[in-house]
């Protein structure tokens, strides 16, 4: 199962990705194991906002790049809409 996940960084900026293990990829994103996105080494730490479960790569990659293209407020009302 893959995981669209959306994290808020310590200066209020959203991150978004992919991953198999959220619990694995937030504890690289704040620095604790190897990894994670070069853009939040300088904003940790981050907080985990929301997640979305999807069956295959291909479909969490999809709803990933359709999500990035939404602006900020949009982002934010549809992350509400999760659950």
């Amino acid at each position: 199962m893959w995981q669209l996940y959306v994290v808020k960084c310590s200066d209020d900026s959203l991150y978004t990705g992919i991953t198999t293990s959220m619990h694995r990829r937030l504890r690289q994103h704040n620095g604790e194991i190897k990894g994670g996105a070069k853009y939040t080494r300088s904003r940790r730490p981050v907080t985990l906002l929301a997640t979305q479960d999807y069956p295959d790569r291909s479909t969490a990659s999809s709803a990933e790049y359709r999500f990035k293209q939404l602006r900020r407020a949009q982002k934010l009302q549809e992350i509400s809409s999760w659950e």
